[in-house]
């Protein structure tokens, strides 16, 4: 009863707002098509360098172009909770603004969209805001914060006191380099606390020049082949791994959330997480299939298109890059069964001024907001089976008060030929 009394009073705030909503995309459109509005609308140079950056022994062919929505959507909790959001949807090929605005409206995805470079690659990254469809009563600009990340100009920071933030109806095309290899993460830097609280956050890695070396190059005793993979420019092969998978860890308030589905003051000081998860889904989703339920009321768009499910094959080595965007709390996760070896913290090989191994082995990993680290499971000494990657706060192994869920996933170890 009480479940179809909230979905009652959900369905009932969202069909109020629809039609505040469709007057916002009638104003989006007017807006989009008016000559004085600062609409960029997307830019994608060709590279015409004649210098291969991203040493894959190609030249004219290292720039990248992504496009991005920014506005808010819906997503579903482990406990079938409707969850109102904000976050980006991934819009890329789409240089139509009126199309833009319309696709990207109601189509939020948690986590946003995965970054991901080879390093030396030249990203242009466009992005759109379409507003908040079911929010007519905010005007908020949106930003793309690249968490970490060295930018050659302040500009493109993301950061609204150093440069320029998106304002509803217009878009804006940023530039990237991307220097150095590892794991990082973006999110919106616009009233950062809550628009992180209410999902703008999203995985972005890059990958390192080793990967591109000749056939049989020897790296101080390991010797490269082509098609291997490596987390950073070792120059010893010790971060080669065979398969990697990006998990972000982040949590939600639903009394926050629910206050601004319906436009209520909203309570930052109480703020207190209740759905602790792993790439935006709790357990036991976290290991269901790429796409789960596509939301009527998200445009159709899957809004968790993510699993954090783990699978490898006995003897490879896993990498696993570990990111949290959390506003509220620190989390320290533990596998079963197996070691972790840390090979690298906020995007940086642990190796010391004088190139000493700074590796180490743990069972377990705390991180709070805006840390990352890169660490290798080595499955070649466990059995195959089931292992689990999980929160030792075990208060957060539920789905608010649906125990056996949370911020846990499976690692499946298969058998070998």
């Amino acid at each position: 009863m009480k479940k179809n009394r909230n979905k009652r009073k959900e369905q009932g705030m969202r069909d109020t707002r629809f039609a505040s909503g469709l007057c916002l995309v009638a104003a989006l459109m007017l807006l989009s098509a008016t000559p004085a509005v600062a609409n960029v609308g997307v830019q994608c140079p060709p590279d015409t360098d004649g210098i291969d950056t991203n040493m894959d022994g190609l030249v004219d062919n290292d720039n990248v172009c992504m496009h991005l929505s920014a506005g808010d959507g819906y997503t579903q909790m482990a406990d079938g909770k409707l969850q109102y959001i904000f976050s980006y949807s991934d819009l890329t090929g789409i240089e139509d603004m009126d199309m833009a605005l319309m696709q990207g409206m109601r189509a939020a995805v948690f986590p946003a969209p995965t970054i991901y470079l080879r390093e030396g690659e030249k990203l242009y990254l466009t992005l759109t805001n379409v507003g908040m469809m079911d929010r007519p009563d905010l005007f908020d600009p949106h930003t793309v914060h690249w968490h970490g990340y060295p930018n050659a100009a302040s500009i493109f920071d993301g950061v609204p006191d150093a440069s320029i933030a998106v304002n509803m109806g217009a878009s804006l095309t940023y530039f990237y380099t991307s220097p150095g290899p590892g794991t990082y993460m973006y999110h919106c830097h616009v009233e950062a606390t809550e628009h992180m609280q209410m999902g703008m956050l999203g995985n972005l890695y890059i990958l390192p020049y080793q990967d591109m070396l000749p056939d049989l190059t020897d790296l101080n005793g390991f010797t490269h082949h082509t098609n291997n993979k490596y987390a950073y420019n070792d120059g010893d092969g010790s971060t080669y791994y065979d398969v990697d998978f990006p998990i972000q860890l982040g949590s939600f308030d639903p009394d926050f959330h629910d206050a601004s589905m319906g436009t209520e003051p909203l309570p930052f000081a109480l703020m207190t997480d209740k759905y602790a998860m792993l790439n935006g889904r709790g357990y036991p989703d976290t290991v269901g299939p790429d796409r789960i339920a596509t939301l009527e009321e998200n445009n159709g768009v899957n809004s968790q298109p993510l699993n954090s499910l783990v699978e490898a094959t006995q003897g490879d080595k896993v990498l696993l890059r570990l990111s949290n965007l959390n506003v509220t709390r620190f989390y320290t996760l533990a596998v079963t069964g197996m070691k972790m070896k840390v090979i690298g913290k906020d995007a940086k090989l642990l190796r010391g001024p004088t190139g000493l191994n700074l590796y180490y082995d743990t069972t377990s990993i705390t991180l709070g907001g805006g840390e990352a680290v890169d660490v290798l499971l080595d499955t070649s000494t466990v059995p195959p089976g089931t292992y689990f990657l999980y929160t030792t706060n075990l208060n957060y192994l539920s789905n608010d008060t649906e125990d056996f869920g949370g911020m846990m996933t499976e690692i499946r170890v298969t058998a070998g030929d």
